[in-house]
């Protein structure tokens, strides 16, 4: 989640002239392990139509935050210069098509593949990387994943060697390198050319809502055909991207013509849409929707595929509370203080969570790792549970020992316990969450004011930086990640962009400190054993100051209409890689 105030600018957008054709002698063939469905009998054509809630912030891949923006569907496809194989973990060369590495494990050059072209037809070159590198690690620019490119403040350093090599350091050993480089390039006719006669004022201005979808450049398999604010963004197939994308029979890639997103007013109005047949992909986040997409397909007014229980999920929610309110101290204390978040952990009935919002289809969450990924968190896991009276007693011991006469908790000086929360409106699940925590915390006698807002301006005030931030507590949820060392590079050091409890630059608590610590040696540490002890530790301290609370997650399930072919076999589908590459998937 990221997000700066973006100027309007389209005369700065520079577009290049279509480079000479160069053939691609060496294509990235997707393995046919990769898909239930032979390449020989996909078929071609068509759209794949989806939705979300939330409408779009920007066209912009560097200030963009949510996971679901234009630019990532656009680069949806193009992984960088590796790519995970979800049948081993490993690391295959994607638009590099070869690499080495040095003895100590900390340079990497990568040769690419001749002829990747973007959308306009303009060669990828090292030139691209560099460049994409460059502005993620400006931070004037403000990218969220200025942070993955640092170690203990040092920078990773990307090198042109040549117009098709790059030399990759980083400053010390780094477990996660390979997923580091998964990041998609982006032209530098256009972003280069505009940091270098603008800086980062300009590069923040490319890409705003109001650029023409003509003049919007793609490094993926998708290019923004059209959008209109509130009700629907349109893609069409990159003509390029298949020269150097090709599937086990050597067929150009993706088959679809292109794919949409709906935007829908909440998760019912989405449910509803797949119900109807308008949404290839369906919501099946909880039982109520699993039964109702159930009862459409025995019915026979649903054609679709419905698959529960896939896996844990890889996805995380949670109640953060502001550090930073310089302007109401008084809240700014309370927060900061421990035992009143450890008291809002037992005011969190996570039980009644899984079964009211998720129908029982879920698990209580005690950390910010993802249950999919369970082996980094220890079985004696601090964790605070559901427990009214041991709420009271904590905060009790912080002064709150009298109810006034409304029945809410005030101290010494009359000062009523009281905050506002605040979620993205239209999620019901969310809404619902926030709604049991405010109607559980009022038993304790602490007022909770609940407003759902838009979700681009809560992000606003979630990701705003200094010591005064425009919020209480906020609902809000984190997606993301890898399965190396699963713990955000923007979240656990204290100057992280997404470190958002507190956003002050630095650590404020000593467990900050030691969250951080263990996290950069987790990150050097090469024996996976070891790795996941640290791990391990790093949860408990993180558990223990309690800086988020935790909530409640969903199992991942899937649902597709079967208009749709092309899904993973199902041994591969869990909620890390998901349920189809999108590029393999096309309509019968």
């Amino acid at each position: 989640m990221r997000m700066r105030t973006l100027l309007t600018l389209s005369s700065a957008l520079v577009l290049g002239a279509a480079s000479a054709q160069t053939k691609v002698d060496k294509p990235f063939v997707w393995p046919a392990a990769w898909s239930d469905t032979p390449a020989q009998q996909a078929k071609r054509g068509g759209e794949l139509r989806g939705s979300q809630i939330s409408d779009f912030k920007t066209f912009n891949p560097f200030t963009s935050a949510e996971a679901d923006s234009i630019p990532t569907i656009m680069a949806t496809g193009t992984s960088g210069l590796v790519r995970q194989d979800p049948r081993t973990d490993e690391f295959l060369p994607y638009m590099a098509e070869s690499f080495t590495a040095s003895k100590d494990g900390r340079t990497y050059t990568f040769t690419l593949r001749k002829g990747m072209k973007f959308s306009d037809g303009v060669e990828i070159t090292a030139d691209d990387f560099v460049t994409t590198w460059k502005l993620h690690t400006d931070e004037k620019v403000g990218s969220q994943a200025r942070d993955g490119f640092f170690i203990e403040d040092k920078p990773v350093t990307v090198k042109k060697l040549g117009k098709y090599q790059l030399q990759v350091t980083f400053p010390s050993q780094d477990v996660t390198a390979f997923a580091k480089l998964t990041f998609e390039p982006w032209p530098d006719h256009v972003w280069g050319k505009a940091y270098r006669s603008g800086g980062a004022a300009a590069v923040k201005a490319l890409y705003a809502l109001n650029t023409p979808a003509k003049n919007i450049v793609s490094p993926g398999a998708w290019v923004l055909s059209g959008y209109r604010p509130g009700e629907r963004a349109s893609f069409v197939k990159n003509k390029y991207w298949g020269e150097w994308n090709k599937d086990s029979a050597g067929g150009a890639l993706p088959y679809l013509n292109g794919q949409s997103v709906r935007i829908v007013e909440d998760t019912n109005s989405d449910l509803a849409a797949f119900l109807a047949g308008q949404t290839d992909v369906g919501p099946a986040t909880k039982a109520d929707n699993l039964a109702q997409i159930k009862k459409a397909i025995d019915a026979g007014s649903l054609k679709a595929t419905l698959l529960p229980n896939v896996s844990p999920n890889a996805t995380s929610s949670w109640i953060v509370f502001n550090w930073n309110k310089a302007d109401d101290p008084k809240k700014q204390e309370l927060f900061r203080n421990g035992k009143f978040r450890q008291a809002m952990s037992h005011l969190a009935n996570r039980d009644a969570m899984v079964q009211l919002v998720f129908g029982g289809l879920g698990a209580p969450v005690y950390s910010s790792v993802y249950p999919i990924f369970s082996n980094f968190i220890p079985k004696d896991l601090p964790t605070y549970k559901y427990n009214v009276q041991a709420a009271q007693k904590l905060l009790a011991e912080l002064g709150y020992t009298k109810k006034d006469t409304d029945g809410y908790l005030v101290n010494a000086s009359g000062e009523r316990l009281e905050f506002d929360l605040t979620t993205n409106a239209g999620n019901n699940e969310r809404e619902q969450m926030a709604q049991i925590f405010a109607d559980e915390a009022k038993k304790a006698g602490v007022k909770v004011n609940f407003n759902p807002i838009d979700f681009n301006k809560l992000v606003d005030s979630l990701t705003a930086s200094g010591d005064k931030r425009p919020f209480d507590a906020i609902l809000l949820g984190l997606s993301g990640g890898d399965n190396i060392w699963p713990f955000g590079s923007n979240v656990v050091p204290c100057d992280g962009g997404l470190h958002f409890w507190n956003m002050s630059g630095k650590c404020i608590a000593p467990e900050e400190e030691q969250m951080q610590k263990l996290y950069f040696q987790g990150l050097k540490e090469s024996d996976p054993a070891k790795r996941r002890a640290l791990g391990q530790q790093l949860a408990s301290v993180e558990s223990k100051l309690q800086p988020v609370v935790y909530l409640a997650g969903p199992v991942y399930n899937v649902a597709y209409n079967n208009r749709v072919g092309g899904a993973m076999p199902r041994k591969l589908m869990n909620s890390y890689y998901g349920s189809r590459f999108t590029v393999l998937s096309f309509i019968k």
